[in-house]
């Protein structure tokens, strides 16, 4: 089990969260998907934010859709890990990205801000408080990884170089392009930058682990969720894509037994 309490490498992702439409729905989906259990924040603060935990630590956040957006998009949303969110918020723009929501404070947690990059991909970047973001990895339950599936591949890998200094390892084939980005500080490969395809709108994707993908994409089924790429096998493991109770998609991925 992998545990971290400290915050993330600028750039890195740090923490994924969802608005959701019937948040009961959504535990209880998730809880017999994912084994999440989950722990609420101060309502009064917090506007309803509730944080899914595995083992006892934290690895995402749920709530009902923020005030002032009438139509939320029901998608995982990925935040970067930043040090300074008002530099940070500069260096983004110059970068190309439209503001969604602009640096705001959550009490003593950290703070956060919302962002669309140029090619349309939503994200959040997140300066850490006492909430330095995901505290548990390479576990059941806990987020596998994060990609931009970005609406220009050239254009998505400028900005976010621009934005967040990644530098990239091209994993491209042929009818795919894609690359994994490290970051400055980090430790290893922290995502990666791929392209959309067939008119699908650029977005964020993120994929959970799973002990059993198979296992796991039944439970899906069990649970109303449906499943948009059934299991297959790949060099890092098996993996699906399947949505949940507000058609969000997400991946879950079982590594490789060795």
């Amino acid at each position: 089990m992998g545990v971290r309490k400290e915050s993330w490498p600028a750039g890195t992702p740090a923490w994924v969260d969802i608005s959701v439409t019937d948040p009961e729905a959504s535990r209880t989906f998730y809880s017999s998907v994912l084994g999440w259990e989950f722990t609420d924040l101060d309502p009064a603060q917090f506007g309803g934010y509730f944080q899914a935990v595995v083992q006892g630590e934290a690895v995402a956040g749920m709530a009902p859709p923020m005030e002032g957006m009438d139509e939320p998009p029901h998608a995982w949303v990925t935040y970067l890990a930043v040090d300074d969110l008002d530099t940070a918020a500069r260096r983004i723009g110059e970068a190309g990205a439209q503001v969604i929501f602009p640096p705001m404070e959550l009490e003593s947690l950290g703070s956060m801000a919302m962002f669309v990059d140029p090619t349309g991909a939503m994200f959040g970047v997140w300066q850490s408080g006492e909430h330095t973001g995901f505290n548990l990895f390479d576990v059941p339950g806990a987020v596998a990884w994060n990609e931009a599936m970005v609406g220009d591949f050239e254009a998505g890998k400028e900005f976010y170089a621009k934005a967040f200094d990644f530098t990239y390892e091209d994993m491209s084939a042929e009818g795919m392009k894609y690359a994994v980005f490290s970051v400055p500080g980090g430790e290893r490969q922290a995502g990666g930058v791929g392209a959309v395809e067939g008119g699908q709108p650029p977005y964020w994707a993120v994929t959970f682990t799973v002990e059993d993908t198979d296992a796991a994409v039944q439970r899906v089924r069990d649970a109303g969720g449906q499943v948009l790429t059934e299991p297959f096998d790949f060099e890092f493991g098996r993996i699906a894509i399947v949505t949940g109770p507000d058609a969000e998609s997400f991946g879950v991925i079982a590594p490789p037994a060795e």
